[in-house]
């Protein structure tokens, strides 16, 4: 396959919180890191989501327990082949099959990700993209996979979101179908036993990670988007738990997804 150069500045669009911690365009992010390409970023506070999706005339890619469209990021608008992609894990792909020799590689290398996830969601629990039917499809599912155990946990993390506004916290509350910001809020024993659920899922993670004993990546020394995948999510945890939360889980299981999280910090610039 051809290379194209990237000449021109790419359009990335991402959540406005401080600090960055929505889990797709972190994935994203880390993808456009990775390959080594120029984009800027275009903040957009979550009320206007929806009117920037279709102003740009990208469609919702999932929907909301009601049947509504489900606006989201990240957004990547390519002025170089005139492309506009409204999903991480498609971002991806274009990434790939655009620009294959660009950056560190390939972000789609074979390999076996056998990570299942199969419990329930609570009812807030944003949708989930379906697998895709792909050349990647090993990918896919650990992707799907991996967004349902993280989503089962996600109720550590949502009250720590720094959303730009209160307008945009009103919009999370009302996507989220309850009453109020603070019911987002976890705590006593119930935040003590998803915290141990976080933990005994991980722990599942960790046995695939711990397949190549070299590190820190599923491949060893070469990261791939399985990597990027769960380092979204990493990253998410890192931006919205108490740092004394955020220190125990990176200290799980022999420190594994720390070393994670930090092999990945070279691909992490917010540009």
């Amino acid at each position: 396959m051809t290379s194209l150069k990237s000449s021109e500045t790419m359009d990335f669009y991402d959540i406005a919180m401080h600090p960055p911690a929505a889990v797709n365009p972190w994935k994203a992010r880390l993808a456009l890191n990775f390959k080594d390409v120029a984009y800027k970023i275009t903040w957009v506070p979550l009320p206007d989501i929806g009117k920037v999706r279709c102003g740009l005339a990208v469609p919702a890619c999932r929907k909301l327990a009601d049947g509504t469209d489900f606006f989201t990021l990240p957004i990547l608008v390519d002025p170089n082949t005139n492309s506009k992609l409204g999903d991480s894990f498609d971002i991806a792909i274009y990434l790939q099959r655009t620009y294959p020799a660009s950056g560190a590689g390939d972000l789609f290398p074979p390999q076996v990700l056998d990570f299942t996830f199969d419990q329930d969601l609570p009812p807030w629990a944003p949708p989930l993209s379906k697998p895709k039917e792909t050349d990647y499809g090993e990918y896919s599912k650990f992707n799907m996979h991996i967004d349902r155990a993280f989503s089962a946990h996600v109720g550590l993390m949502g009250s720590g979101m720094c959303l730009d506004s209160q307008a945009s916290k009103d919009e999370l509350v009302r996507r989220a179908g309850v009453k109020s910001w603070d019911d987002f809020e976890i705590k006593g024993e119930a935040r003590e036993q998803m915290k141990e659920s976080l933990r005994l899922m991980l722990g599942d993670l960790a046995r695939v990670f711990a397949r190549d004993t070299t590190g820190p990546f599923l491949l060893g020394k070469q990261a791939s988007y399985a990597d990027l995948i769960v380092g979204g999510w990493l990253h998410m945890m890192n931006g919205t738990l108490p740092d004394n939360e955020w220190q125990e889980a990176r200290s799980w299981h022999g420190g594994i997804f720390g070393r994670l999280y930090d092999g990945l910090e070279k691909y992490a610039e917010v540009k």
